[in-house]
């Protein structure tokens, strides 16, 4: 299991709450980029994709490499699989949770009263 701390999954979980951070990883996904060529797609001003880029890298899901004036960005995937690793966690706890119940629902509700299930 990878190892995570609430901050850290703090700081990723917000990252990913935005539309625009999720295509910026998105794009990074398929390779490294520089910032211009993220900030084509939003039609949004630099600044505006740099205040983005910042929170992805406070999060730790990029890194920037600088020679020069140009900086190229890649995806950390890193911090990816830790939020991974903790909803997966979850959903194993939830499933169990909910299986229950549905096992309880069976023994204690007559055939009678349930909601038929949809085709």
């Amino acid at each position: 299991m990878v190892k995570y701390t609430n901050e850290d999954l703090d700081a990723t979980f917000g990252a990913l709450s935005d539309p625009t951070r999720r295509a910026i990883l998105a794009r990074l996904s398929k390779g490294e980029a520089q910032v211009s060529e993220l900030a084509e797609p939003f039609g949004m001003s630099l600044p505006a994709v740099s205040k983005h880029l910042r929170v992805l890298e406070n999060a730790k899901l990029i890194t920037r490499q600088i020679d020069g004036r140009v900086h190229r960005l890649r995806i950390n995937p890193k911090p990816l699989q830790s939020a991974q690793s903790w909803i997966e966690h979850h959903e194993k706890f939830w499933k169990q949770q909910l299986n229950s119940l549905e096992n309880y629902l069976n023994r204690t509700v007559p055939k009678k009263t349930r909601l038929k299930e949809k085709p």
